[in-house]
């Protein structure tokens, strides 16, 4: 299996759970959570969202160079999105802690894509 066709195949997956966490969290958890916890929720949701289209574009363009902010991103949407789930859930601040790790890989996921746009040379 190629490249490009794994990471379409993730980028489908990790959009198919954020629609339906999101769901879930609509659904389920908004007679759950208070409005604070539901809206921490729904960042997770959107982070999530987000950078299941960016891994999808990522893969359609099919530059190998762009594989590692894909990865980067994966690893941001596990640690941002899903620490904010389950803080969101439990309350347990230990998880709220772990968020930021998260964010700091979904920046390193865009500035490798700044890096990489400031090196092309052409239409490649």
């Amino acid at each position: 299996m190629n490249s490009q066709k794994v990471w379409i195949i993730i980028a489908g997956f990790i959009g198919f759970t954020g629609v339906a966490l999101g769901a879930f969290g609509a659904h389920i958890l908004s007679d759950q959570l208070s409005s604070e916890m539901l809206n921490i929720y729904k960042t997770g949701v959107l982070y999530h969202l987000i950078h299941a289209i960016a891994i999808l574009a990522i893969a359609l363009y099919g530059n190998k160079l762009l594989y590692k902010s894909a990865l980067m991103f994966v690893l941001g949407i596990i640690l941002f999105s899903f620490s904010l789930y389950i803080y969101a859930q439990s309350g347990n601040k230990l998880f709220a802690m772990i968020t930021p790790i998260g964010g700091i890989f979904l920046l390193i996921g865009w500035a490798l894509i700044i890096f990489k746009g400031i090196r092309m040379r052409g239409t490649n």
